[in-house]
């Protein structure tokens, strides 16, 4: 079991940081030399889950019983990091993978843990999401999406959009309505995709994270069995919530590495590119812009780790969580726009990279919770719920 950090000191253990610098060697090793042209094909890049996978880096929330890490959330926020100062797909992919995984571990009954962590962890089986619906975004509990009992099982019927990792997942963790109107009606399922009725309607093209797979799927009177349940029945939609919040320390996490992708390509350019006789890092104009983003990632970092740590010593971390994705993901928009601004005309071409880190960053500002949605939480944790 990895030892946690402790909430408010910051101090980053040996083991935490032997996480991270896996995550850095795998993805500087595996992804590095092809993410211009996976990029460019919008290409998922299924082999190398299996490289991640055995790296542990799949398995970094399945505790160690199912062959798993047993990784802290700090240790996960730094792996998230250092895989996408690299490509922000991948580490999405890897950071809904293990949302999924911890759902399972802390709602999932034995046999559902027996049945699948050890797989995600080991097997190189990936875990999906399917929550929004055509009518259902920020407003979950819309959506229209049915499970109804039959004999010893369940069948489900409905369309999800927007699902990460939806055709390549072995198990996707969906939300249907079980009871009535509103959130209280809606069943949290783990759907065994290898099971008849489900299929991918609609693979969605994207400004960016073009190695992440985001499908729509249809289920068509898809029977599962009545252990698919996960958690209690008409608990979904607060499941599904309590799921998003941790996630959101992991999309927080890949904003602050699109963010140090984004100065360290900036510090390399402003050094080697010359202008009126000097490096253009001597002027004010670039200098200073280069300042604000180190300033701004040092923040993001610190609030990724403070709401990673909160999580890891079982205090609430609801509100931090959202303060971190708010501010990392505005400052990984922004400062993907100074990146490009300073590399000039080379910014705005496919010869650097930061113009694939523009138009990654942006994503990080709307899934897993808009900002305005972050915004609303951090404003409840403070005021309070008006009726």
């Amino acid at each position: 079991m990895i030892e946690a950090a402790r909430p408010g000191a910051f101090e980053l253990s040996d083991e935490q940081r032997a996480i991270g610098e896996v995550a850095r060697d795998v993805a500087q090793r595996e992804i590095a030399p092809h993410i211009a042209q996976w990029d460019r094909e919008h290409v998922f890049p299924r082999a190398l889950y299996a490289k991640l996978t055995a790296a542990g880096l799949m398995g970094m929330l399945v505790p160690e019983a199912f062959g798993g890490v047993a990784a802290d959330y700090v240790s996960y926020a730094l792996a998230i990091e250092e895989l996408a100062k690299v490509d922000a797909g991948t580490a999405v992919t890897v950071s809904v993978h293990s949302m999924i995984c911890n759902a399972i571990a802390k709602l999932g009954s034995a046999a559902q843990q027996a049945r699948w962590l050890e797989p995600l962890a080991t097997a190189d089986v990936i875990a999906g999401f399917g929550l929004t619906e055509p009518d259902a975004g920020s407003d979950a509990a819309a959506i229209r999406a049915t499970a109804r009992r039959d004999g010893d099982g369940w069948v489900l019927n409905g369309r999800k959009q927007w699902c990460t990792n939806g055709a390549y997942s072995g198990v996707i963790m969906a939300m249907f309505r079980t009871g009535g109107a509103g959130s209280k009606g809606i069943s949290a399922f783990l759907v065994d995709t290898a099971l008849p009725g489900v299929v991918v309607e609609k693979t969605t093209e994207k400004l960016g994270i073009h190695t992440s797979n985001t499908v729509d799927l249809a289920f068509d009177d898809m029977r599962v069995p009545a252990e698919a349940l996960l958690g209690a029945e008409n608990a979904g939609l607060t499941q599904a919530l309590a799921t998003l919040t941790s996630g959101r320390i992991g999309i927080a996490a890949q904003a602050t590495g699109i963010l140090a992708a984004c100065l360290d390509a900036s510090v390399t350019f402003a050094k080697d590119r010359s202008a009126f006789g000097k490096p253009i890092g001597a002027f004010e104009g670039v200098s200073f812009k280069i300042a604000r983003m180190a300033t701004d990632l040092d923040a993001a970092r610190l609030l990724v780790y403070r709401a990673a740590a909160l999580a890891d010593a079982g205090r609430p971390f609801t509100v931090e969580a959202s303060k971190a994705k708010l501010f990392a993901s505005t400052k990984a928009r922004e400062h993907a726009s100074e990146a490009l601004q300073i590399h000039g005309g080379y910014g705005y071409t496919t010869e650097f990279p930061v113009e694939r880190y523009y138009r990654d960053a942006k994503i990080t500002e709307i899934y897993e919770g808009t900002s305005e949605i972050q915004q609303l939480v951090i404003a409840r944790g403070i005021l309070g719920r008006f009726e």
